[in-house]
């Protein structure tokens, strides 16, 4: 049964990966993980690889979606700048330093 990173199994493949080429350090380090055991051939290592990229590109893209609704909620209920939090701080400040006083 192959495996895939993170436990699970995977689909029958279905596609040739012909011409593949890899950078030397890659090319090692896919041969002693298949040699090892951890993946059955190079197309399942590839595609363990892609599963991780997958999922990466989905955080990506869930953290842009973020942003993008905390800026359209500062559209929408105004925003303030480092420098206005930084001077109603110190106001916030000297106010209480005088009711100390």
């Amino acid at each position: 049964m192959p495996m895939i990173l993170f436990g699970g199994t995977a689909l029958p493949y279905h596609r040739v990966m012909d011409g593949m080429t890899l950078p030397p350090e890659l090319e090692r380090f896919a041969e002693d993980a298949i040699a090892a055991g951890h993946y059955r051939d190079l197309a399942e290592l590839v595609a363990a690889g892609l599963s991780l990229l997958q999922r990466q590109e989905q955080v990506r893209l869930a953290f842009i979606a973020t942003l993008e609704d905390a800026e359209v909620e500062a559209d929408r209920d105004g925003w303030h700048s480092a420098d206005d939090v930084h001077a109603e701080m110190a106001t916030l400040v000297n106010e209480a330093r005088r009711a100390k006083v």
